[in-house]
């Protein structure tokens, strides 16, 4: 996959105004970071209907109960994980860990994502999967490594802010975002093809739409959620 300065700018610019409209629901307050999901979900619900209708018509509703899983879930499964510092009597310093866990996911969401192309624009050879022919091993691989690495050494600058969570947990959820993130880009790659279209919206140049920009979340965040819940917190309490 050649690197393409044009796109590379326009990915970037529309990547840019994405993170503060992001970084100001995130970080303002849970109600912000709620509202800001919710907008998120129908969004995504809204490109999903018309996804599945492309595909198949007579049975578009039946097939739309898939997004409770697919859309519904994983936002509701992601604004607990903000929820955690306001549910638990922590330290105050240990609520802090409420805005640093979203911050973590979406964070390795947009590392991995830009550093996989980047790799992949750059020494990308092997194909890595025919539902999404631009993705290569050595992009993929090479994303979720300084995924891991960047966001890994990253978030453990703040593990006095982020009790209970330990240093390696960091490394370990960048590393369910990388790999789980890149799956969830290719089941809406593999939607994306069965409908014939080639974004599922148009609300960021360069990205596409909500789907586009959300796809690897909505796959990791479950996955997070539950290694949270089941060794982090399990410890915890």
């Amino acid at each position: 996959m050649a690197f393409n300065v044009q796109t590379f700018k326009t990915r970037a610019l529309s990547a840019l105004l994405f993170a503060v409209i992001m970084l100001a629901g995130l970080l303002w307050s849970f109600w912000t970071f709620t509202l800001l999901f919710i907008i998120i979900h129908f969004g995504c619900w809204y490109e999903f209907i018309k996804l599945m209708n492309k595909i198949d018509k007579q049975n578009f509703l039946l097939r739309c109960c898939w997004g409770l899983i697919y859309i519904t879930l994983p936002v509701i499964l992601l604004i607990d994980l903000r929820a955690f510092g306001l549910n638990m009597n922590l330290p105050l310093k240990g609520n802090i860990y409420g805005l640093l866990l979203p911050l973590v996911i979406i964070g390795s969401m947009w590392v991995n994502d830009t550093m996989a192309y980047l790799v992949g624009s750059f020494i990308g050879k092997t194909p890595f999967s025919k539902i999404s022919p631009k993705k290569t091993w050595e992009g993929t691989i090479g994303g979720a490594i300084l995924c891991i690495i960047v966001i890994g050494f990253a978030a453990s600058l703040y593990t006095e802010y982020s009790f209970p969570f330990r240093n390696y947990d960091w490394f370990i959820i960048a590393a369910l975002c990388a790999v789980f993130g890149t799956t969830g880009d290719l089941i809406e790659s593999k939607i994306k093809r069965m409908a014939n279209v080639k974004d599922s919206g148009n609300i960021m140049p360069g990205h596409g739409g909500f789907l586009d920009r959300f796809d690897s979340l909505l796959i990791a965040t479950p996955f997070v959620w539950l290694y949270v819940k089941l060794f982090v917190l399990q410890n915890f309490l």
